[in-house]
């Protein structure tokens, strides 16, 4: 294969500002200073060792360890390990199928049992090189769509190359070669020996991926692909959008966030309690310096910390949502005198009992409040009206001067009555009101979105992902 200073887009300084700028589209913070470290880090270490460029640049322009996905798959982008056709694939092409319908899986394929074989013996090796090599050869054989006879039309795609490869189904093989004698699932280093061949599973499927990627973008051009086909930071991940994984992913940074934005309350806390100058200390205090009032003194404020209450829709796709943010609530509670936290789908329960129990397993919370909260009633549909009426029935003794109200939903409510004089009871008594969206605004007024009536009586913020959550919450909560 061609090396990483092959003619194409090779100078250098083009390749990182490439990279800079698409690292930048994706929310990645980086500056001019980190642009130049990076520059440095390219002079001194050139292009021959193309991992030691990628810890280099990877040192020079990241923050934090959840940036790093990013990085390096835009990183292959830009320093891709090589141009065209993969030189194991040139030097013997695949054979062409008789049959031009694909193969499905279970139909007799030889070229397709050749790569499981091969691949077995590499996963069960732990082969990282021969992996490599065979990524290049899955998508030349099976990765491949189109007939290049309209501009556009014709690409690869790791998903068609790993949907026929099939490597998950591998595991009972490479099991069997690492233990001839067979494994014993009750046997705890067999189970972690199967943990380990599923992550070199994922492993290889990802070089599938980045190899798709690095060849489309030589069709579609390398910016153009960075933009679109790069997986985002996981806090700019849509939550209506994200699967368990990423959802699973995204439980592991409620902590660390819950830290940041404590110090941000904190210090809007510290700024908020200091009040008017207080004038005869400043006179005072101005004595020492000549009648100068170079240090003025203020009248300081004690204000109490504020309550919070969390109304969550729970149902549906907007269940995750919900999930994060009453974790990140929870994680946060320090900073305000009292929260108490509400789960609904038609029916409104206080779930902060459960929600105080789920540091073992956060990722059940969900389904702890379905199954051990009343939160619907005679149909398992949303119903935001009838939600609202019995909060404002049941438990508007939660609310007081001091409350603030999040409001957690997507305010679809399948054409039923929205109940706006529930909301506008809570809004009345609550010092303030705020509705997080997880839908775009270009939705709401769609389908049986109630959210431009409900915008009507209360604040409604978009808030599809975890970036967007933290800033509204730092911003907009009172200290």
């Amino acid at each position: 294969m061609t090396t990483p200073d092959t003619p194409g887009p090779a100078d250098p300084a083009a390749r990182l500002t490439g990279l800079v700028r698409a690292l930048r589209g994706h929310g990645l913070r980086i500056g001019p200073s980190e642009t130049v470290d990076a520059a440095a880090v390219l002079a001194v270490l050139g292009l021959d060792d193309r991992e030691r460029v990628r810890a280099g640049l990877a040192a020079a322009v990241l923050r934090s360890e959840g940036q790093r996905a990013v990085f390096d798959a835009t990183f292959d982008l830009f320093f891709p390990l090589g141009v065209g056709t993969p030189e194991a694939v040139r030097a013997d092409p695949p054979p062409l199928p008789d049959d031009p319908e694909p193969p499905r899986f279970g139909r007799p394929d030889p070229l397709r049992d050749d790569l499981r074989e091969r691949l077995a013996a590499a996963l069960a090796a732990d082969d990282r090189a021969a992996q490599g090599r065979l990524a290049g050869e899955v998508i030349e054989a099976l990765g491949r769509y189109g007939d290049g006879s309209s501009p556009g039309t014709d690409g690869w795609s790791a998903h068609q190359a790993l949907g026929r490869l099939a490597p998950e189904t591998l595991l009972a093989r490479v099991l069997a070669a690492l233990r001839p004698g067979g494994a014993d699932p009750a046997d705890p280093a067999d189970r972690v020996l199967a943990d380990e061949i599923r992550r070199r599973i994922q492993g290889f499927r990802g070089l599938v991926a980045g190899e798709a990627r690095r060849r489309v973008a030589e069709l579609r051009g390398t910016e153009r692909i960075a933009e679109r086909a790069v997986a985002p930071t996981v806090d700019r991940i849509d939550f209506l959008a994200a699967g368990r994984d990423q959802l699973a992913e995204l439980r592991r940074t409620v902590h660390p966030l819950a830290r940041r934005l404590a110090t941000r309350l904190a210090a809007r806390r510290r700024r908020a309690a200091r009040g008017r100058i207080d004038l005869r200390r400043t006179l005072r205090r101005s004595l020492t310096t000549g009648g100068v009032p170079l240090r003025p003194a203020y009248r300081l404020r004690r204000p109490a910390r504020p309550e919070l209450v969390l109304l969550c829709d729970v149902s549906g796709s907007v269940a995750g949502f919900a999930d994060f943010t009453m974790l990140l609530v929870h994680a946060m509670s320090e900073q305000f005198s009292r929260v108490r936290v509400f789960a609904f789908v038609n029916r409104t329960a206080e779930v902060t009992d459960l929600l105080r129990g789920t540091g073992g397993d956060p990722a059940r919370l969900t389904a702890r409040i379905l199954t051990g909260a009343e939160v619907m009633g005679h149909h398992g549909n949303s119903d935001y009206g009838s939600a609202l009426g019995d909060f404002a029935d049941r438990h508007l003794d939660a609310v007081g001067p001091r409350t603030t109200v999040l409001l957690l939903g997507d305010a679809r409510n399948n054409h039923r009555d929205p109940n706006l004089a529930a909301l506008r009871l809570i809004d009345a008594r609550a010092r303030r009101v705020l509705w997080l969206n997880p839908e775009q605004p270009a939705l709401w007024p769609t389908g049986d979105s109630a959210a431009l009536a409900y915008a009507e009586v209360v604040e409604m913020h978009s808030c599809r992902n975890a970036r967007r959550l933290a800033d509204l919450i730092s911003r907009l909560l009172p200290v």
